[in-house]
């Protein structure tokens, strides 16, 4: 099959590649931030800053889940309608 890079497909591909790019560095950093989070704390009055410090990383991480999601469905959007295009396209040369 030999596709036609017209300019509509040129721009979605390239569009689905810089949203893609960006899920991916957004998912690695929401994993850097998750590293350092613990699951169970067992502090007493003094070590009250760490409780701050996983209260503020657990803010980072709930600010950062809807453009992860946005990301995500951006380029899931944005791959269903460049191969759409595509069959379209191979469909019309058979």
């Amino acid at each position: 099959m030999n596709v036609e890079w017209t300019p509509l497909v040129v721009a979605l591909a390239g569009a689905w590649g810089a949203v893609t790019t960006v899920m991916v560095v957004l998912l690695i950093y929401r994993g850097t931030l998750t590293m350092h989070e613990d699951d169970q704390l067992f502090l007493d009055e003094s070590e009250s800053a760490m409780q701050q410090e996983q209260a503020q990383l657990l803010g980072k991480i709930e600010r950062l889940q809807p453009y992860v999601r946005a990301a995500m469905a951006g380029s899931g959007a944005l791959l269903a309608v460049l191969v759409a295009l595509l069959v379209y396209d191979g469909i019309q040369k058979m």
